[in-house]
């Protein structure tokens, strides 16, 4: 019931309404793009996906701009939020066309991966402007609890259900791939168009804070970036929060590549069954992320933000193992639900406690971090999975170190609190 009344009052501000908007659109578009990526690289019958292959994809799309991602911090705090919101989702429909064209005219891979990395450098922005003006569309305390269950995991649904959308169109074709990313640029479109219901200032940062021309911010960036990462590091409060959810991300990453490859050669006996099967696993997790978005705001009252994050690690630690080591579809959809709710209720957490603890006008730059290490921690994954995945994707040695890993998370995150 609480849960219910604080939801019924998020809904009631305007602001609040057209931000979830804007977000649900481009990640429902994120999750119709990256599907059409994954099994355009994944489960198209002219190639042979490996543990490799997928973390090489991962690895294209995700770390260059990683290890860029800090510098559009900077930037992100001095343009209008708003402004990125607008812009951004318009370039990334044109870029979206663009990579639709490139899968219709069967160019050479490479230029393929450099499309769609443009798309996924854009997404970046979007995302990090979306969190950080979170605060600037609701009161704090609880509320803002309550708005990081629902507008963040609002998204990831979104995401789910654009991803579950296009496997459904492809497996009604093997060749509609690139109708797939077109259906992904409408929603870009569409959420670039929410955002001009808002006040171009409405979002933030405030005006003494931004710093007038492009010029003048990319001269700043630098200095930026440190100023960020000392903001950052007098902070031990945000830093450990984001420290247990990049070993979480790191957790779930594996698990996911694994997922990926038992869909692929073990549990069906075509590329059709296996999409299918995967597509379930999808859906399954992404109920886990409505769950956290239900639960969470009433662990976290009771719990504390990391005495939550800690239960949700020590499940992992437990369900991993208990789950996983079966390699059988039934135990691994019950252990993508639960897993599905641990990874997003430490995200909500993480969330919370980051936008409380960092000053208004470092915020752009602490989670353009913090997308950062969210996918440089996917990445290795992928990698580490990569190097321990045998062709089938059953690995009792990869289970075992994720349990661990999770423990080592739980333990931490027990000792912090009681610190």
């Amino acid at each position: 019931m609480h849960a219910v009344r604080g939801l019924r009052v998020l809904l009631r501000l305007r602001d609040f309404r057209s931000l979830l908007a804007a977000r649900l659109l481009s990640q429902g578009a994120d999750g119709v793009f990256q599907a059409a990526l994954a099994t355009f690289v994944i489960f198209s019958p002219e190639k042979q996906a490996s543990p490799e292959a997928i973390a090489s994809a991962m690895a294209i799309l995700l770390l260059p701009y990683s290890l860029l991602g800090p510098f559009t911090g900077v930037l992100l705090d001095r343009w209008r939020r708003r402004q990125v919101l607008l812009y951004g989702n318009l370039l990334r429909t044109l870029l979206a066309v663009v990579t639709a064209v490139l899968i219709a005219a069967n160019v050479p891979d490479w230029l393929f991966y450099v499309s769609a990395l443009c798309v996924t450098a854009v997404n970046r922005f979007v995302l990090a402007g979306l969190s950080a003006a979170l605060p600037r569309v609701v009161d704090g305390g609880q509320q803002l609890v309550m708005a990081n269950s629902l507008a963040p995991t609002a998204g990831t649904l979104a995401m789910t259900i654009g991803g579950g959308l296009a496997f459904a169109i492809r497996l009604a074709g093997a060749d509609v791939d690139a109708f797939v990313l077109l259906l992904a640029a409408v929603l870009y479109l569409c959420s670039a168009l929410t955002a001009l219901r808002m006040p171009p200032a409405l979002l933030g940062p405030d005006p003494g804070a931004v710093q007038p021309g492009l010029r003048e911010a990319l001269l700043g960036t630098v200095r930026g970036l440190r100023d960020g990462l000392r903001h950052l590091a007098a902070r031990p409060v945000p830093t450990r929060a984001l420290a247990a959810m990049t070993v979480v991300r790191f957790c779930y990453g594996a698990l996911t590549v694994m997922v990926l490859m038992l869909c692929r050669y073990a549990w069906a006996g075509s590329e059709a069954a296996g999409l299918a099967l995967l597509g379930v696993t999808v859906a399954v997790s992404g109920a886990g992320f409505f769950a956290a978005a239900v639960i969470t705001p009433w662990a976290v009252g009771r719990l504390t933000p990391f005495g939550w994050m800690a239960c949700c690690a020590a499940a992992g630690a437990v369900l991993a193992p208990a789950l996983g080591l079966f390699f059988r579809p039934v135990p691994m959809l019950v252990a993508a639900f639960a897993l599905g709710l641990g990874t997003q209720g430490t995200k909500i957490s993480t969330d919370t406690v980051v936008q409380s603890s960092v000053d208004d006008a470092f915020r752009g730059r602490i989670f353009a971090i913090y997308d950062v290490l969210f996918n440089v921690a996917f990445v290795g994954a992928a990698a580490v999975a990569a190097l321990m995945l045998p062709p089938d994707g059953r690995s009792a040695v990869l289970v075992i170190v994720v349990a661990a890993l999770y423990a080592v998370v739980a333990a931490a995150l027990v000792r912090f609190g009681r610190r």
